[in-house]
């Protein structure tokens, strides 16, 4: 019997591109996986877009709250733009050891991060975060260095329209090509965007671009002792790639874990880091030494993402 998955929030592009690769997958044995539910808060879309969205992709349910969605489900994706609503909703579902996929940003504070972190530690099913984290290009990169017997010293990314909602898949870029193990983040300047400071262990240094301007294109600068690794993302396989590396975990068909519980969270964390770092003038913040009033508004995000999309 198919693994039955809900839609929780429709508020971005991801539901819409995200159902047609999770049903290839299904096709292709890789998960046995169904959409069968969706549910919209109508906090970014207009009212009853749910049964709209429903109709388009050929989704059988629309319940009117959560509490109706929660038997029709083994687990659900939590799309929802205001990251502020995401534990929230989630909560429901983990509670009653549905899995969960937390899209990106998973969270915007430290108390919430670590209410993620006690659900793993739990043995919740729980994982999500950006699709990044997976691009085929940047393991690539990672793999070639790795089986070159190298090492990367220095990553360079760049990344655009936000601080935090676009900008967290910078975060996920670097750490996907260098690893989770960050020790401290530095705000270090600003030209025209944010320049971020992540030092990593053993000396490790990735250096992010990062803030509101237009649109750039995924990208990666890798450099070993003995080459500098260009990385261009291709958009139109990122979600696959995810996709096909989570599903077998979030529908129960394996129990290895696509991402380990820090380093799922270890974006979120660097960027709350690098906020608390441009707020004090630079300071060098460490990861161990997050301050829990440090966040990022979903809710204002919401608010904007709304009049951006329906004036």
């Amino acid at each position: 019997m198919a693994f039955k998955i809900g839609l929780v929030g429709l508020c971005t592009s991801h539901p819409e591109s995200w159902v047609p690769v999770m049903r290839d997958l299904a096709k292709e044995g890789i998960a046995d996986i169904e959409v069968v539910a969706c549910w919209d808060s109508g906090e970014t879309r207009p009212a009853d877009f749910a049964k709209t969205f429903a109709k388009d992709f050929n989704i059988p349910y629309t319940p009117a709250t959560l509490e109706e969605m929660l038997p029709l489900v083994d687990g659900v994706i939590v799309h929802t733009t205001n990251w502020d609503k995401h534990l929230e909703q989630a909560r429901i579902f983990v509670e009653a050891d549905k899995a969960v996929y937390l899209d990106k940003p998973v969270a915007g504070n430290l108390d919430e991060i670590n209410q993620i972190l006690d659900w793993i530690k739990q043995g919740k099913r729980v994982t999500g975060g950006s699709v990044l984290r997976y691009c085929y290009e940047v393991v690539a990169c990672r793999k070639a260095v790795e089986d070159a017997n190298e090492t990367i010293y220095t990553g360079y990314s760049v990344i655009g329209v936000d601080d935090y909602n676009y900008g967290i898949h910078g975060y996920a870029t670097l750490i996907a090509a260098m690893g989770p193990e960050v020790l401290s983040v530095q705000y270090i300047g600003s030209s025209n965007q944010k320049q971020i400071l992540i030092k990593f262990t053993n000396g490790r240094v990735g250096i992010l671009t990062v803030g509101k301007t237009k649109w750039l294109p995924f990208n990666l600068t890798a450099t070993t002792a003995s080459k500098v690794h260009q990385v261009s993302v291709d958009n139109m396989k990122l979600y696959r790639a995810m996709l096909e590396s989570v599903m077998p975990y979030f529908s129960g068909k394996t129990n290895e874990v696509p991402l380990e519980a820090m380093s799922l969270v270890m974006p979120e964390l660097t960027a709350l880091a690098a906020k608390q770092s441009w707020l004090n003038n630079g300071a060098e913040v460490f990861i161990t030494d997050i301050d829990k009033n440090i966040s990022y508004d979903g809710t204002q995000f919401a608010l904007e993402y709304r009049r951006a999309r329906m004036g």
